[in-house]
């Protein structure tokens, strides 16, 4: 295999690939790869820009035709260059006969992965063996714009998604010569046949009323109805913007953020049979039993002066914590935090982590969107319904 001189682990990158599945979002990129590349070729062939004429100019532009041509991740259809006179040929299907074909596919994936723009131009140059622009790799990723824009463009009112889980998180972008923090916020819906998407997202400022305000007034105005939940954690800027975009809207407090908060005030020592207490409020199947619950830790520590504080944050925060027992009990495991949302965060943070700081907004929309693409099309591709009301007894 050949080996390519700079850090990146390629062996374990191409096993994780061809052991995965790779889907339409990877052969997108593998056709804009393909394309870009082929484009070059005519450029050099060519000797000169559209339109321009020089005496080193040895032909004409003269349009593509498209051709669909198999690889290990399915048939895919390329737009090949032609010249006027007919002379140009693409040398791109010879050489990717001799090329090891699990680095093809780990240069596509490369891409959403988060390696950078230079380190992809060395792949390429290492592929094809001979050397490319450094504008190359930037014009490959520019071409997957408008998957992702339409992806987060797309219409929401043909589905009603009757759950819907929001959160941030926080990136690192060059902007005006500096580094900065943006937040990156996500919607995750169900549908009224328990099928989770991805239907929304959006890189801008750090956290605030009013960043939340303009992410829900997109998701509204491309048709998203009023859910009958909304599961979030407590941010306050975020509970103001709920409570105004989403008027008598029930909104679920996340109960893992929220006995973090609970147990952050608690004793550190000795108070582990508190802290299951505190925990099995929570996990009740019913309002009236968790008010017991309640009840009975609230005379168990009270008194004490060391847990003031959490029965002040319990008692002021414990009907936003519970709105999900108002739901099928077989649904409660998934609706009474955003854990679900997080394991997506986690998945992109992987994968930014890669960059570490992005070298400028669309750049992040670009990377972000991409990998959002690949989770929401990996749901809907699951049999399994995401929300499921389990019978009595059933595991």
């Amino acid at each position: 295999m050949t080996q390519l001189n700079f850090t990146l682990d390629m062996d374990k990158l191409t096993e994780e690939i061809l052991s995965s599945n790779l889907n339409s979002a990877t052969k997108g990129l593998a056709v804009a790869v393909f394309n870009a590349y082929m484009e070059a070729e005519r450029d050099a062939y060519v000797q000169a820009d559209s339109r321009e004429r020089h005496a080193l100019r040895q032909d004409m532009r003269n349009g593509y035709y498209e051709r669909d041509y198999k690889l290990p991740i399915g048939r895919i259809t390329l737009k090949v260059p032609r010249t006027r006179s007919g002379a140009f040929s693409t040398k791109l299907f010879e050489k990717y006969q001799r090329m090891d074909q699990s680095l093809v596919l780990t240069l596509v994936e490369s891409v959403v992965s988060g390696v950078s723009t230079r380190k992809v131009t060395k792949i390429v140059e290492t592929l094809c063996g001979e050397g490319v622009s450094r504008s190359f790799a930037s014009d490959i990723l520019k071409r997957l714009d408008p998957e992702v824009a339409s992806f987060r463009e797309r219409a929401l009112h043909h589905k009603y998604y009757a759950y819907v889980y929001v959160d941030a998180m926080y990136i690192k972008v060059r902007e005006n010569h500096r580094v900065v923090s943006k937040g990156v916020y996500i919607a995750q819906g169900v549908t009224s046949e328990n099928r989770r998407e991805i239907i929304g997202f959006m890189v801008s400022e750090e956290e605030s009323k009013a960043a939340w305000t303009s992410f829900f007034q997109d998701l509204r105005a491309r048709g998203l109805k009023k859910p009958k939940l909304i599961i979030s954690d407590a941010h306050s800027g975020l509970k103001a913007a709920i409570k105004e975009d989403f008027l008598n809207c029930p909104w679920q407090r996340c109960t893992t953020h929220f006995l973090r908060n609970l147990t952050d005030v608690m004793p550190k020592k000795n108070s582990q049979a508190e802290r299951t207490a505190l925990k099995q409020i929570f996990y009740a199947d019913t309002l009236a039993h968790a008010r017991e619950l309640k009840t009975n830790f609230i005379k168990t520590v009270e008194g004490n002066p060391k847990y003031t504080a959490v029965i002040e944050k319990l008692e002021a925060g414990f009907d936003d914590a519970l709105q999900f027992i108002q739901e099928p009990t077989g649904y409660h495991v998934s609706l009474r935090t955003t854990n679900s949302l997080e394991r997506v965060n986690r998945e992109i943070r992987r994968r930014e982590r890669v960059i570490g700081i992005f070298p400028n907004i669309d750049s992040a929309v670009r990377l972000i969107g991409a990998v959002l693409m690949d989770i929401h099309e990996g749901f809907q591709k699951t049999k399994r319904k995401f929300l499921r009301d389990y019978a009595p007894g059933e595991n």
